[in-house]
């Protein structure tokens, strides 16, 4: 499956990780939130600022970051 841009996955719609892209110390800190390469999220609310869900807490991201975050979309349990 090909890789997005964070800001293009639908609400409800789980992926995971991929690429974090941008200046070395925006990745550090997305990484520090837990973002990282290999972690499955879902997208609550799509739109800025966007919010997803990773674990059990919920994370909100402006513009300029989501635009560093690639992701693989996941299928959905519906669709299985």
């Amino acid at each position: 499956m090909d890789l997005i841009p964070l800001q293009m996955l639908p609400a409800g719609q789980a992926a995971r990780i991929d690429h974090l892209l941008g200046d070395p110390n925006d990745v550090q800190r997305l990484q520090e939130m837990g973002l990282r390469e290999g972690a499955s999220i879902e997208m609550v609310q799509p739109g800025s600022p966007c919010i997803v869900r990773l674990g059990s807490s919920k994370v909100c991201l402006r513009d300029a970051n989501l635009f560093q975050i690639l992701v693989q979309p996941l299928a959905s349990a519906r669709s299985a």
